[in-house]
């Protein structure tokens, strides 16, 4: 089986922090690849409430597209297809039947929502094991001993430290940038011919 690391996420666009991150904890755990696992829009606008999701297509495409000159990096859309947002624990099993050994990987602003959000943790946890990325200087070893119940997951988790360069960088940041560059793109159009528009 290939030993991997799976990477739940909206990926809402992909970054390089996914991208190197997902690289650094592969790299730190000596697994043989990442496998980014997105999941559905639906899910992200109306679960997550988040305030925009690229279709399943472009974020697909986002992750293709990055995967094709990383030879460690892999992309399945199993749960887009599903009729609804599978479980984390569903589909770590559906993995595992295709012939995978994922261990999930996730950031450590993931460990507060372990007892009271996701289902199956322990299932998770005992089957699979978990690779947690501390994320903006959370103190992961800390909440690992003062938390009973995640003192009680502690053996199944691996902690790595975040590597500094990438910590502030997220989907949401990307989104905004884009949004103004939208903006002024159309304000511009509206200032200089459009052959001009063409040489700036």
């Amino acid at each position: 089986m290939t030993a991997i690391l799976a990477f739940f996420g909206a990926f809402n666009p992909p970054t390089l922090a996914h991208l190197e991150l997902a690289r650094f904890a592969m790299e730190q755990t000596g697994r043989e690849k990442v496998l980014f696992v997105p999941s559905k829009s639906a899910y992200i606008r109306e679960e997550q409430g988040k305030d925009y999701a690229y279709s399943d297509q472009q974020r697909l495409a986002m992750l293709r597209a990055a995967a094709e000159k990383r030879p460690w990096m892999a992309v399945t859309d199993w749960e887009m297809r599903q009729p609804r947002q599978p479980r984390t624990y569903d589909t770590l099993c559906h993995l595992r039947d295709m012939g995978y050994a994922p261990s999930l990987l996730l950031g450590s602003d993931k460990l507060p929502e372990l007892e009271t959000v996701w289902t199956n943790v322990d299932r998770i946890c005992k089957e699979f094991g978990m690779v947690c990325l501390a994320r903006g200087g959370d103190p992961c070893g800390q909440m690992l001993r003062q938390d009973a119940y995640l003192r009680s997951l502690s053996p199944y988790i691996q902690l790595l430290e975040t590597p500094p360069d990438f910590r502030a960088l997220s989907s949401t940041a990307v989104r905004r940038a884009v949004a103004q560059y939208r903006s002024l793109e159309r304000e511009i159009k509206a200032m200089v011919p459009e052959e001009v528009f063409g040489l700036l």
